[in-house]
């Protein structure tokens, strides 16, 4: 995780289509753009150590 936990929060709030990569809002059925039904969550990224 980042610096920031609210940010880092914020920042998964988010669906990635799994066919073209969009972005879309929390709480979508499908992706739109391409209109996908297979919509995963942003993963967050893991702090190097």
């Amino acid at each position: 995780m980042g610096k920031f936990p609210v940010a880092d929060k914020a920042f998964t709030n988010v669906l990635i289509c799994l066919k073209c990569k969009t972005r879309n809002p929390k709480g979508a059925k499908k992706c739109r753009k391409c209109d996908y039904t297979r919509l995963r969550s942003k993963r967050a990224r893991k702090k190097k150590a």
